[in-house]
């Protein structure tokens, strides 16, 4: 059974289908087999943590380290033994995925998109806690005003953390040479310069 991934919205009824390519979005196709859309879900099993509100322009490091210590606070009041993942984060070339699980840790109930662009820093280093992952994200109001707030999740281990920060890394790279490419970016810089603000620290 030959399997392709491919990111299509549109398919003409053709031997060897043309594809138009539109937002991306993950389908399966089996030539085998009638077409079949398919959500498979990719991502890394996390506890979300929640969210806060964080201040500042430029973001260095260690700027969320306040913010996840917060956030480890409230989420330990609950005084539970055991944390369940409740949460399965995704990282796509343009698009981060929160998606939110029921209680048996399966179905997702509703999901948070966050623009790649938008993000303005993240990191999986904590003193707190090795296993967080946390991301700055400009939040845009109905106003058209914005807030930056803070996004924790908790991972599995500290690899799962780590390989979430150079994700995220690599999905940024892609976002800003395709909106460099597009002219959206007009000032003379380059992926390494803008992206030293993503810390993915292997030690």
């Amino acid at each position: 059974m030959l399997k392709t991934k491919l990111n299509v919205l549109t398919l003409r009824k053709e031997p060897l289908p043309t594809v138009i390519f539109h937002e991306p979005e993950a389908i399966e196709l089996c030539t085998t087999t009638p077409l079949m859309k398919t959500r498979s879900h990719t991502g890394c099993k996390v506890t979300y943590l929640g969210k806060v509100s964080t201040t500042g322009i430029q973001f260095l490091s260690g700027c969320t380290e306040k913010p996840v210590i917060e956030l480890w606070k409230k989420h330990t009041l609950a005084r539970e033994d055991i944390y369940p993942s409740n949460a399965l984060l995704e990282i796509r070339p343009f698009q981060v995925w929160l998606h939110h699980l029921d209680l048996k840790g399966e179905a997702t109930v509703h999901m948070d998109t966050f623009q790649v662009a938008r993000i303005a820093y993240c990191t999986a280093d904590h003193n707190i806690s090795p296993n967080i992952f946390a991301w700055v994200y400009r939040e845009i109001n109905d106003d058209l005003s914005y807030q930056m707030d803070c996004h924790a999740v908790e991972c599995e281990s500290k690899l799962e953390a780590k390989k979430l920060a150079h994700a995220m890394m690599e999905a940024f790279k892609k976002t800003f040479h395709s909106m460099k490419s597009d002219g959206r970016i007009h000032r003379n810089s380059s992926s390494e310069e803008v992206s030293h603000e993503f810390e993915s620290d292997d030690g």
